[in-house]
C-alpha cells in the first residue's frame, strides 16, 4: 500500500468506521510477526523445537485477541449500561470513540473470534494482522449470535445486499430459501430500498420477480406472506405480499404517522431542498468534468460530501425558521442519489407499524460508511454490514441455524439441506 493510496483513501474518515478501527488498532498491539525462517530443516529435532515454537506462539496470539475482544465487549457493556441511564458519553467508549453509535443488544465478540479464527487462521497469521474485514465479519457473527433468540423484524437493503447492483433478485439465488426460512419463523422480512417507482407495484415486482417466484414455488402459505413487506424510496412508499404472491400498496396514511405525513406533504419545502441539491450536483458536474445527468423524480464521493454540506448549510441558515427535513445523500454504484426522508425514518416506521423493538430489530446492508444510505439506520435498530449478496447469503446461514431453537421442527430438514448444499 503506497502512501499516496493511505493520503487519497484510507485515512479520509468517510471511508473508515471508527469502531472497527479501534478494535483493528487494539488487536494489533497484540500482533506478532515470527522470527522463524521459512525454509526446510533436515535436523529433525531443530524442526520439531521450531513447530513447538510456533505453536507456542499461535497460542499465545489467540489468548491475547480473545482477551482485546473481552474487553471491547466490557466497553460496548458500560456503553449500554450508560446509554439506559441516558448519559451514552459518560462511557469509556464514547471517550476512546466520540463517533461511536447506539448499541441495542451485548455483543458476544470473544465467541466471534473463536468461530472466525477455526474458519480462518486469524492467530496463526505471520505477516497480516487482523483486517478491516475481519472485524466486520466478526461484528456481524456476534450480532447475528446476541439478536436470535429474539428477533421480530428483519430488514434489507436492496442492490448489493439481495441482488447485484442494479439487476434483479434471481430466481435460482439460494437466499431464496433462506429468506423463506424467516418467513417460516414467522418474523417480519422488509426490503428497504432507495429505489423510488412511486405506488407501481409492477416496478418492485419487476426487481424481485425472482424472489416472489420462489414464494410460490415454495407454497409459502398466506399468513407468511402477509409478513413480508417492500419500503422504496427510503421511506415512502410500502408494500404488503398478498395471497396472490403479488405487492399491494399501502396508503400513507395507514402507517405514516402525522409527523411524517406533515412534511411529507409540504411540497414547496421539498423543493426548495431539492432545488438546492439540484444546483450543488450540476455545479460538481460542471466543475469536474464529469459525463453524468442529473433526473429529478417526484420524490426522489465528492459529489456526495458536497451535497450533503451544502444542503446542512442551508437548513441551518437563519432563513429557514421551520424543523430541518430529514434528508439522505449517498453513493449508489456508480450514482449519486438524493432523497427526501432516509432509512432511519424507514426503519422506525416499520417498526411502529408492525410493533417491533430496536433492540428485535436487525437491519442488512452494505452502505455503513457515512456516504451510504444505510449508515442512519444504526440509531434505530441492530445491523449486519455486509458487502455483497454472498455475504447476506452467509449471515442468513448463520441466524437461520440458530432461528431452528424456536421453529418448528418440520422446517429443520429444509435448512440443514441449504446449509449443507453450500458448505
Amino acid at each position: 500500500m503506497t502512501s499516496t493510496y493511505r493520503i487519497n483513501y484510507q485515512l479520509k474518515s468517510h471511508k473508515r468506521d471508527a469502531l472497527i478501527e479501534f478494535i483493528k488498532t487494539c488487536l494489533q498491539t497484540s500482533f506478532v510477526l515470527y522470527d522463524e525462517s521459512d525454509y526446510d530443516d533436515r535436523d529433525a529435532d531443530l524442526k520439531q523445537q521450531r513447530a513447538a515454537r510456533k505453536e507456542q506462539k499461535i497460542q499465545l496470539n489467540l489468548r491475547r485477541y480473545t482477551e482485546v475482544m473481552e474487553s471491547v465487549e466490557a466497553l460496548i457493556q458500560d456503553h449500554i449500561a450508560c446509554h439506559q441511564k441516558g448519559i451514552p458519553e459518560h462511557s469509556r467508549l464514547f471517550r476512546l470513540v466520540p463517533t461511536v453509535s447506539t448499541f441495542f443488544t451485548p455483543l458476544p465478540l470473544k465467541d466471534a473470534f473463536l468461530k472466525a479464527n477455526a474458519q480462518n487462521s486469524i492467530a496463526a497469521r505471520k505477516y497480516v494482522p487482523p483486517s478491516f474485514n475481519d472485524i466486520r465479519r466478526i461484528l456481524n457473527t456476534a450480532q447475528v449470535q446476541a439478536i436470535a433468540d429474539t428477533l421480530q423484524l428483519i430488514t434489507f437493503d436492496g442492490d448489493m445486499t439481495l441482488y447485484a447492483d442494479g439487476q434483479d433478485f434471481e430466481h435460482d439465488s439460494e437466499l431464496v430459501q433462506l429468506l423463506v426460512h424467516l418467513l417460516q419463523c414467522d418474523l417480519y422480512v422488509c426490503v428497504v430500498t432507495a429505489a423510488g417507482y412511486g405506488n407501481d407495484a409492477v416496478r418492485y415486482e419487476g426487481r424481485l420477480s425472482g424472489l416472489l417466484r420462489g414464494f410460490t414455488a415454495h407454497n409459502v402459505p398466506e399468513h407468511q406472506l402477509k409478513r413480508f413487506y417492500v419500503l422504496g424510496g427510503e421511506c415512502n412508499f410500502l408494500f404488503q405480499c398478498r395471497k396472490d404472491g403479488h405487492l399491494h400498496y399501502i396508503p400513507e396514511d395507514e402507517y405514516q404517522p402525522d409527523s411524517i405525513r406533515a412534511w411529507s406533504q409540504d411540497m414547496s419545502r421539498i423543493s426548495r431542498l431539492l432545488d438546492i441539491a439540484q444546483s450543488n450536483l450540476e455545479d460538481c458536474v460542471r466543475n469536474m468534468g464529469l459525463h453524468a445527468s442529473v433526473i429529478r423524480k417526484p420524490k426522489a464521493d465528492e459529489c456526495v460530501l458536497s451535497t450533503q454540506f451544502r444542503l446542512l448549510q442551508y437548513q441551518r441558515s437563519p432563513s429557514v425558521l421551520a424543523a430541518p427535513l430529514p434528508f439522505c445523500a449517498f453513493n449508489g454504484g456508480s450514482d449519486v442519489w438524493v432523497d427526501i426522508g432516509n432509512k432511519l425514518i424507514g426503519v422506525q416506521i416499520l417498526q411502529d407499524y408492525l410493533g417491533a423493538d430496536p433492540a428485535r430489530t436487525l437491519h442488512v446492508g452494505d452502505q455503513f460508511l457515512s456516504t451510504g444510505n444505510d449508515y442512519a439506520t444504526r440509531a434505530s435498530c441492530c445491523t449486519l454490514w455486509i458487502i455483497s449478496p454472498a455475504e447476506t447469503q452467509q449471515v442468513l446461514k448463520e441466524l437461520n441455524q440458530l432461528l431452528r431453537r424456536s421453529c418448528d421442527h418440520d422446517i429443520d430438514g429444509t435448512i440443514d439441506a441449504i446449509v449443507n448444499k453450500s458448505g
